[in-house]
């Protein structure tokens, strides 16, 4: 259950987290039409750095492009509001929500009638999968529930209604004694989870399901393949077929909030040695290296919060 904080931003003003509510015949209520993003902000030894922020920004502007909705923040406002809300709920570390929805007005399907309200949440927030997770692993199944299909919804868009697919995978999984499910997309090939990229090694060598697999461009996907890269491991984007899941020396799981979680099982056939494989735990120590402030942030990807400064590109964001 979420632990409740002092304030949330909304459109331009701090109010009370209680204070933060929306009329029931609101557009989104009735037809998802909402985007959003998941950002994590880490304690370190110099204080809370918010991770690979403006790339996290630019994806929900994407989403809210794609969908038609207008968001009036700049990128700089954003990220000086997330910085702002560290500081105000007094954390060290914590977890952002993002959300960009249509509001109270028009009742019926067209949207452009109805305002577009901007809030950013943010509290203190776990291991998503659970803090044994990334050393012992998780048991996932494949999915009966097929990821969306092109042309249908946007799988680049992180909307509100994709999610309604992603519920489905989540509760049957639950349902059936699973940590997570692996969906397919409509041809049968390796997506994503729920709500996490997937990876898959072989022989040393990394794969990962392409874009046109109906899979979000995850930011840890992406530093993933940044990591890989740095460690002189293979990295390839390509079509994965469902036995690869059952063959594969190891399988992990991305994403802000699982981080680099590893798969120990798929329909309980045992990955690799059943536990945390070496490329998996050789990744995971140079993301939380990063992350927890403990190693070089060669590629930039945390911003400080601290008072003072400009806000630019790997630059400490003023609050």
């Amino acid at each position: 259950m979420l632990k409740p904080t002092a304030k949330i931003w909304h459109n331009g003003r701090f109010i009370d987290w209680d204070d933060a509510k929306i009329h029931v015949l609101s557009h989104v209520t009735s037809y998802g039409s909402s985007v959003f993003e998941g950002i994590r902000c880490y304690a370190t030894p110099s204080g809370p750095a918010i991770f690979r922020v403006r790339e996290h920004i630019r994806r929900l502007l994407d989403s809210a492009k794609i969908y038609r909705i207008e968001v009036k923040h700049t990128t700089d406002e954003l990220a000086a509001a997330m910085a702002e809300l560290v500081r105000v709920n007094k954390l060290e570390s914590c977890y952002f929500r993002p959300l960009v929805l249509r509001g109270y007005g028009d009742v019926g399907v067209l949207p452009f009638a109805n305002p577009v309200e901007t809030y950013i949440a943010c509290w203190e927030w776990g291991k998503y999968l659970g803090e044994e997770a990334l050393a012992e692993g998780v048991d996932v199944c494949v999915s009966s529930w097929t990821r969306i299909a092109p042309n249908t919804l946007p799988a680049l868009a992180k909307a509100g209604a994709n999610y309604m697919n992603s519920q489905l995978i989540r509760m049957e999984a639950q349902l059936n004694g699973y940590a997570e499910g692996i969906a397919l997309d409509t041809s049968g090939y390796v997506s994503e989870g729920s709500g996490e990229n997937v990876f898959v090694v072989r022989d040393g060598k990394i794969l990962t399901p392409p874009l046109g697999a109906s899979v979000l461009p995850g930011i840890t996907r992406d530093s993933v393949m940044q990591l890989a890269a740095a460690l002189d491991i293979p990295v390839t984007e390509t079509l994965i077929p469902r036995e690869m899941l059952y063959i594969a020396d190891e399988v992990f799981f991305s994403g802000t909030a699982a981080e680099i979680t590893p798969i120990r099982s798929v329909d309980h056939i045992v990955v690799g040695k059943g536990s945390r494989g070496p490329v998996t735990e050789k990744l995971q120590k140079a993301f939380f290296g990063i992350v927890h402030g403990d190693a070089q942030d060669r590629f930039g990807w945390l911003t400080p919060v601290t008072k003072g400064g400009a806000i630019t590109k790997n630059e400490p964001v003023t609050v």
